[in-house]
């Protein structure tokens, strides 16, 4: 037969040739079956137990009735404008040095007061406007001027810290002006459980937005208490942490890390430091091929011919 010949002779179809291989029977249903079960199974067993377990959520509503003297207490330090979040700047507030700066350099003022906390009226004298009758104490309130309400929040926040067990009953007579009257009444409606949903709305159909909740809470006593008592704080490596001693994202250890460290543990800008530190080490590990000497430890220290041994016993 010619060259040209078996170039025009078709090829026989590789596809089309008899398996002469191994045969046996397999059930792909079946096998999809089996597996959906088994794997459930173990699933549902390891989750029952070695699980986390659910915490009840920590509300307005549980606070005021757990806490009602740390509640009153801090809603007299938002008035008074004295709170955590009062005075916390950017994104919430204008507040002057507040801000977490290295050298000159100020990043938490770059992006402006993007979400908007005026503790006093987002957090007390709004929520109490939307009661069906609004306590008289408003108008007294809104009648007088900064400097009068801001008085009048520091002499009874100063009488709350002096009562006996920080009880609002036990205050001593003072000039306290509406503050008492306003405090006790958000107070109940806390209790009530009207709070949680005022502050969640931010006049929207659903409460998704908890910004506002959190902002309150923990600028109190109760909700950073829960939290210590969990193991979640920032020097208990909480960042990490589900509740208790259970682990929680491993992947965030590297952020944590760093806040139990000097100096940035003692820092006032621990925050920055971390952040940029972190910003720092990903530009590293993302332009590592390029870095000369960086790029070049696989080669100096093998670890990889350890792990790939077999691979490369046969190479």
């Amino acid at each position: 037969m010619s060259t040209a010949q078996a170039r025009r002779r078709p090829r026989t179809d590789l596809a089309a040739r008899a398996w002469t291989g191994t045969v046996r029977e397999y059930d792909l249903f079946k096998e999809l079956v089996v597996g959906l079960v088994v794997v459930g199974l173990l699933v549902l067993g390891i989750s029952a137990a070695f699980g986390s377990p659910d915490e009840a959520s920590v509300t307005l509503k549980t606070w005021a009735a757990e806490a009602p003297a740390d509640f009153v207490a801090t809603a007299t330090a938002e008035l008074g404008g004295t709170s955590d979040t009062a005075g916390y700047g950017p994104p919430y507030n204008s507040t002057s040095d507040a801000s977490q700066k290295l050298g000159p350099l100020d990043l938490q003022s770059f992006s402006g007061v993007r979400l908007p906390v005026d503790t006093a009226n987002d957090f007390v004298i709004g929520p109490l406007k939307t009661l069906p009758s609004p306590p008289a104490a408003l108008s007294a309130w809104t009648g007088a001027d900064d400097k009068q309400r801001t008085d009048w929040a520091a002499a009874y926040a100063d009488a709350l810290s002096k009562a006996p067990d920080n009880d609002p009953a036990k205050v001593a007579p003072g000039n306290y002006g509406p503050v008492p009257a306003l405090t006790a009444a958000l107070l109940g409606m806390a209790k009530d459980g009207t709070l949680d949903g005022v502050l969640q709305s931010g006049g929207s159909f659903y409460n998704l937005d908890y910004t506002r909740s959190i902002l309150f809470m923990g600028d109190g006593g109760y909700f950073p208490g829960l939290a210590d008592g969990q193991h979640l704080t920032g020097d208990q490596w909480g960042m990490m942490n589900e509740t208790g001693n259970y682990p929680g994202q491993s992947w965030l250890w590297l952020f944590s890390f760093w806040y139990q460290v000097e100096p940035i543990k003692s820092a006032s800008n621990a925050d920055l430091l971390a952040v940029l530190l972190m910003v720092v080490l990903t530009l590293l590990l993302t332009f590592l091929p390029f870095i000369p000497g960086l790029r070049s430890i696989p080669r100096w220290i093998p670890v990889h011919r350890l792990i790939w041994k077999d691979y490369y016993r046969r190479r």
